[in-house]
């Protein structure tokens, strides 16, 4: 019961690592606010776990305020944001990208975390103390090719979330980043632009350990640097890539 009486949101948490972060958070004793743009799927995901479910495009100020308000009202305080909420664009030759695409990428991807720091960081000064998580990713590290803009929306939220901590850490608000593999996900067939045995191995050859992330592996990181036990560790962008990066 790491997270015992703490409370926690966790954007894009209908699926994949977010359901993944969700479940083991609230597992350790924190309540969950399950965050996502499907309704279903954050409705599915709260029930599951006991959660509260809320319907938000981190995308939009006013959603996200909204999502803020929502958690504050519920609970009167926030202790843990999980900026996991991602997409990516097919992989493509960078110039073929097209300008849709690429806001479409950075506003998920990096505005939302602009977004969620506004609302949410006040509260957190106020108390005293916090913890924010960024899923960042390997491809932040060490680049892909055709996947290019992607690449850069989380070397974007790598450097973010180290400028984060270095301004927040005198108000005892602790910022983390978590860098996974492609994993076992919906993300993973846009990934690899399509899911066949042979670019499965291609991928897998990459990565020494010889296996794709699970939401499990990312939901272990991201308990750990929420947890009192991660207290004296900030800034960091911890790699969950089975080699990968080495």
């Amino acid at each position: 019961m790491r997270l015992d009486g703490k409370t926690a949101i966790v954007t894009g948490a209908g699926s994949g690592f977010g359901a993944g972060i969700a479940r083991r958070f609230a597992a350790e004793g924190a309540k969950v606010m399950v965050v996502d743009l499907n309704a279903e799927a954050a409705e599915a995901v709260a029930a599951e776990i006991g959660g509260i479910a809320q319907v938000t495009d981190v995308a939009s100020g006013d959603s996200v305020k909204d999502m803020a308000q929502a958690a504050l009202t519920a609970w009167g305080r926030i202790d843990i944001l999980v900026n996991n909420a991602g997409i990516t664009h097919l992989p493509k030759p960078l110039e073929t990208v097209t300008e849709e695409e690429f806001d479409r990428v950075l506003a998920v991807n990096a505005k939302s975390v602009y977004l969620t720091a506004r609302e949410i960081v006040p509260h957190m000064k106020d108390a005293g103390v916090g913890a924010i998580v960024n899923i960042a990713s390997t491809a932040g590290v060490s680049p892909r090719p055709n996947l290019n803009w992607y690449n850069a929306s989380k070397g974007w939220m790598i450097t973010a979330t180290k400028a984060m901590a270095v301004e927040l850490a005198p108000f005892g608000i602790r910022v983390n980043a978590v860098n996974p593999v492609a994993g076992e996900t919906p993300l993973l067939k846009s990934f690899m632009g399509e899911d066949t045995p042979e670019i499965r191995a291609k991928f897998i050859s990459t990565i020494p350990i010889g296996r794709f992330s699970t939401p499990e592996d990312i939901a272990n990181a991201a308990l750990y640097l929420c947890s009192d036990e991660a207290s004296m560790v900030t800034g960091v962008a911890m790699e969950v890539d089975g080699g990968r990066c080495i």
